[in-house]
């Protein structure tokens, strides 16, 4: 209603200045009931132009044209009939509008010569003809000239949106290629040094044992983390190749990793306080990591020391702890390395936190927090 408001306005106006002229023109007949109708109906017909333009202009039309026969309105009968046709054919209706237009002139200008007084001068009626003509031929140009400004605005929607769509499928795809580049690049310069490492420890049991010797325990730890790397390597480049996470280690290899780290000689105690559930895959991915590179830092930094690690689940928190007894030389703050850095950018790209320094008692701790549920 509020759309119609403008119309319902400007149909008032165009009924005040027809009434307004019939009263005041010298050349204009009496205003009966009907005329006032007419006006009416013109009024009514210009409020609902919006909705039904077609409709709205043929009873604009007729109304201009009877109301112009009977009172001979003059110029201002065009008004309402200018106004309409150009609201009709700027949404689209061409055709309608120009048949409106000819019918109306063509009746209207018929009148006019019809009635005409014998003293009027032909040069008069030429000028009224040119104006009323050129004022539906402006009426519709400018609706065409609408027409093609809208189908231009829209035109210029349609690409920006599509430049946004292909943009966003450009970096799709440049990021597929990055993903691709690295999965290369540690193809290249990892797997053939794990994968020596792994032949070598391999071979170095396999002799001890056809000699009748009992592999070193730090041989068959080399042996065994080799393997672990190897997996965990084709695992990332899986991901790298495409992105979908499955087939990450996640908590439940916990225990695992720390048989790896107890083959290293670094006694390990894993405790799980409350059952794991369906953790978010980064959550559940994030977690692991931290406890590999704090067990990976106790075994290359403490010394002879002894690890314990606790998980702790809840359903809004999630709790990686991971401490041991080792004695760290120098009383200096410790120094965050590439591990340290980057476990803090896990857990914080995650929401939680991560707390890593000295133990009052000696050794080091690691605790990272993880929210989970509506928290997350």
């Amino acid at each position: 209603m509020r759309a119609d408001l403008p119309f319902a306005l400007a149909g008032v106006a165009l009924g005040a200045l027809l009434l307004g002229n019939t009263a005041l023109a010298s050349d204009a007949g009496p205003v009966g009931v009907l005329d006032v109708t007419l006006i009416v109906v013109m009024a009514a017909a210009v409020t609902v132009c919006r909705r039904h333009p077609v409709p709205a202009l043929a009873v604009v039309t007729a109304a201009m044209l009877i109301l112009h026969v009977r009172v001979h309105a003059g110029v201002s009968a065009a008004f309402p009939v200018l106004g309409v046709t150009y609201h009709a054919a700027s949404r689209g209706h061409r055709a309608a509008a120009g048949l409106a237009s000819l019918i109306f002139l063509s009746g209207f200008l018929a009148f006019d010569i019809s009635t005409a007084p014998a003293g009027l001068a032909g040069q008069q009626m030429l000028e009224r003809t040119s104006l009323m003509l050129g004022w539906f031929v402006a009426a519709n140009a400018m609706a065409l000239v609408t027409l093609q400004h809208r189908a231009y605005l829209r035109e210029v929607e349609h690409r920006a949106s599509e430049a946004e769509r292909t943009r966003e499928e450009m970096a799709l795809r440049r990021a597929g290629e990055e993903r691709l580049r690295i999965a290369r690049d540690l193809h290249d310069s990892l797997t053939h040094s794990i994968s020596v490492i792994k032949v070598q420890a391999g071979i170095a049991v396999h002799l001890a044992r056809r000699q009748g010797e009992q592999p070193p325990a730090a041989l068959l730890a080399i042996q065994e983390a080799g393997a672990a790397a190897m997996s965990e390597l084709r695992a990332t480049l899986a991901v790298l190749r495409s992105p979908d996470d499955a087939g990450h280690p996640g908590l439940a290899q916990v225990e695992e990793l720390a048989q790896r780290t107890r083959a290293a000689g670094v006694p390990v105690r894993v405790t799980v306080s409350g059952p794991l559930p369906d953790l978010p895959a980064a959550v559940d991915q994030a977690g692991f990591r931290v406890v590999q590179e704090a067990l990976t830092n106790i075994a290359r930094h403490a010394g002879p020391a002894a690890a314990e690690v606790c998980v702790e689940c809840s359903p809004t928190l999630l709790t990686v702890a991971v401490t041991d007894d080792g004695r760290i030389p120098g009383n200096e703050p410790v120094t965050p390395g590439t591990g340290l850095r980057g476990m803090r950018e896990r857990v914080t790209g995650l929401g939680g936190t991560l707390h890593a320094a000295r133990r009052d008692g000696g050794g080091f701790s690691v605790r990272a927090t993880f929210p989970l549920g509506p928290a997350a």
